[in-house]
């Protein structure tokens, strides 16, 4: 098993996250030792859609990408539709995939990847109604459990969090960037 010991993962999220595509990856990295911090539009707590309560470590207009070994967005469609209109979110999540970091989208969680305009010539998977909006960004839309483009880790829905955590921790472990 990989040790994430010295990684530190960013979770970009606010209110109305999928409880489980946050709560399970982050168990995953933190079990092998990760550091990870919740990255949001608002300070204090956000909560989930079935009522998991995180507290936010760094306000998005506060994040820089070279704090961070790998980024974390999970789904749920209030949370991934808030998310992506904060510019501030925008542009941490497109400097951390233009850096090369890890970057993991699970169901909804891949909508703010539109907006930071990094999946020009890029494949990968999602919630199936993001499909046309992945396309429309230059994406190769693909029906898979987990797919891995280049360090981009993306999956569909909770079933698929076993497959999207062991891939998480693997781009995590290899440390790319």
């Amino acid at each position: 098993m990989h040790s994430l010991k010295d990684k530190h993962l960013a979770v970009v999220a606010t209110d109305g996250f999928e409880d489980s595509e946050l709560t399970s990856p982050v168990k995953a990295v933190t079990d092998l030792g990760a550091k990870v911090s919740i990255v949001s539009t608002k300070g204090g707590e956000i909560k989930g859609k079935n009522g998991t309560v995180v507290s936010v470590d760094i306000l998005s207009k506060d994040a820089v990408a070279e704090s961070f070994d790998a980024l974390l967005l999970p789904g749920g469609t209030s949370n991934a539709d808030h998310i992506r209109m904060d510019q501030d979110a925008v542009n941490f999540v497109q400097a951390m995939v233009t850096s090369g970091r890890p970057t993991a989208a699970i169901c909804h969680g891949a909508w703010i990847l539109c907006d930071a305009d990094v999946l020009n010539g890029r494949t990968l998977t999602s919630y199936p109604s993001l499909k046309t909006d992945l396309r429309n960004a230059g994406t190769t839309w693909v029906d898979q459990e987990v797919w891995c483009d280049a360090g981009l880790v993306s999956s569909r829905t909770p079933e698929d969090l076993p497959a999207f955590n062991a891939k998480l921790i693997e781009e995590m472990a290899e440390g790319r960037h």
